[in-house]
């Protein structure tokens, strides 16, 4: 119960965010806010995967540009040529398909951008159980090499791969309507809306992810994280848990992608980098490995600054920084942190100088 009061409070801070920078007639803030909001979604499922299931990986970014790169062809690609065909009609028929102009003002038809999401979320669970089956039998920094190698594959692939506009990315993507005018767009008279919407989903999942862990699987994943022989011992199956949740974060992540890639109104190659993975890492490390709402909110935070580019040029510089410190004086995140534990640290380190 104590946890849904938290969730209560939550909203409360987000609807009194959004009324400030409205009275203030601050609501270009919005836009980085929303962006936010989605790259927080992604954070939040490595969470689960890092500080839970214990299991470190450098290549989430590369599920994240899965779903929205897979999004962005399905939602592109012209389907009017093939008007003729069976599976055309049939899309038709269910009104899967959604009839829009281009750039220049042509007709096309795409298929729905839900059909897309659905098709993003399945590959990337698919691809997730397949190659978590082998690396996640790996731990520490073979893991974590492993997860990295993931991401390189991703990142040069869609860098090399025309049908995903190599360096060019995707543009031209159209919104995700629900119905009507509501629903994901970069169109900024809709500022407002689109915040509510990412934010929504970002407590939908920190929803499910809390009652997840307050079950079963949440306290299996615990002692997974605190002694994985000793699970083991007991009957825990280990690599069952450990594969479904590397499966989930993965799902969420391509959620995350999907949902940014139709608020941009297109995708880049710089989604699938390794500097994201790295700066995923970076944030859930600042918020607390095992602290879902510390990860949120140092998200927010670090996003939020970024996007607004308070680093300039030092971004990237930033975030390897940050990851350093907090290794060096808060391992258990930057909300956990323990200021008489730093004195002692900062003593110590100038002692052995």
């Amino acid at each position: 119960m104590r946890q849904y009061y938290k969730i209560a409070l939550f909203v409360v801070v987000l609807i009194g965010l959004q009324v400030a920078v409205t009275v203030t007639d601050s609501v270009y803030y919005l836009t980085q806010l929303t962006m936010a909001g989605y790259y927080t979604m992604a954070v939040l499922g490595l969470a689960l995967l890092m500080g839970y299931a214990g299991q470190i990986s450098l290549g989430h970014a590369g599920f994240f540009a899965i779903g929205g790169y897979t999004s962005a062809v399905l939602t592109t690609f012209n389907l009017l040529p093939y008007s003729d065909s069976i599976l055309f009609r049939l899309l038709d028929i269910l009104h899967l398909l959604q009839r829009r102009e281009d750039l220049y003002g042509e007709l096309i038809v795409n298929v729905h951008p839900f059909i897309a999401m659905v098709f993003a979320i399945v590959i990337s669970a698919v691809i997730a159980y397949v190659i978590g089956i082998p690396v996640l039998k790996l731990k520490g920094h073979y893991l974590a090499m492993a997860t990295l190698g993931f991401g390189i594959i991703v990142y040069r692939v869609v860098l090399g791969t025309p049908v995903f506009g190599e360096a060019d990315g995707i543009s031209d993507v159209p919104p995700f309507l629900f119905f009507s005018n509501f629903g994901i767009s970069g169109d900024m008279d809709l500022r407002i809306q689109n915040y509510y919407i990412a934010w929504a989903l970002v407590v939908l999942i920190l929803f499910i992810l809390m009652n997840l862990l307050d079950s079963r699987v949440g306290r299996a994943l615990r002692a997974i994280h605190g002694a994985e022989d000793a699970s083991k011992s007991v009957g825990v199956d280990t690599a069952d848990y450990k594969l479904k949740t590397f499966v989930l974060s993965a799902v969420i992540a391509s959620m995350a992608g999907v949902c940014l890639t139709h608020f941009n109104g297109g995708i880049g190659p710089s989604e699938a980098s390794v500097m994201k993975s790295i700066r995923y890492v970076a944030i859930v490390a600042a918020g607390g490995m095992a602290s879902l709402w510390g990860t949120m909110f140092m998200s927010t935070f670090l996003n939020f600054m970024s996007l607004r580019g308070y680093f300039g040029s030092y971004d990237d510089a930033v975030f390897g920084g940050i990851l350093i410190l907090i290794m060096l004086f808060a391992p258990e995140g930057i909300l956990n942190l323990s200021y008489r534990r730093l004195f002692n640290r900062l003593f110590s380190a100038t002692e052995d100088g």
